[in-house]
């Protein structure tokens, strides 16, 4: 598992920030709710045989997961700082790029998941292999990264921009 303190700082706008503290701040709430759950299940017998048992501790295990990843995001998060407008490719910018052989330009958001959710962009993360390729590029600067069959992709960055979310 990557965590992100493997990764950069991750930067988000503040109304990214505080939609993923809310929920990190809900998560937290609710943990007496998921204990009374495996408590109340716990009490209904066989635990081998429980199925409501099984389920609150998977759902507790997966929320405990959420609230971790969450707290090390926001930790490291810079928020509302927009990157520069220098053109450069770089996480919370929005990228327009041209594939090789392709007439058409495609646009997407470079950063995590978290800070492209409530957008209609796509997000691409800087972890991945069209991410990786692209950081540091120059607008009009070609780069060419591996596709998952084995095959190289060249892509131009046409145009990069920060996001304002």
């Amino acid at each position: 598992m990557v965590t992100v303190s493997d990764t950069q700082v991750t930067w988000l706008t503040q109304d990214a920030y505080d939609r993923l503290k809310h929920e990190l701040d809900e998560l937290i709430e609710n943990r007496p709710v998921i204990a009374a759950k495996i408590n109340d299940s716990r009490e209904e017998g066989d635990l081998k045989e429980n199925g409501g048992y099984h389920a609150a501790r998977e759902e507790q295990a997966h929320q405990e997961s959420r609230i971790r990843h969450l707290q090390e995001l926001l930790r490291a998060a810079k928020v509302g700082e927009a990157p520069a407008n220098d053109g450069l490719a770089e996480p919370g910018k929005i990228l327009t790029v041209r594939y090789d052989g392709d007439d058409e330009d495609e646009k997407f958001l470079l950063a995590t998941r978290e800070e492209g959710a409530e957008g209609d962009l796509d997000v691409y993360s800087p972890e991945s292999p069209l991410g990786r390729a692209l950081l540091g590029a120059k607008e009009g600067e070609a780069r060419q990264y591996e596709l998952p069959n084995g095959n190289t992709q060249k892509v131009t960055l046409v145009k990069a921009v920060p996001y304002t979310g």
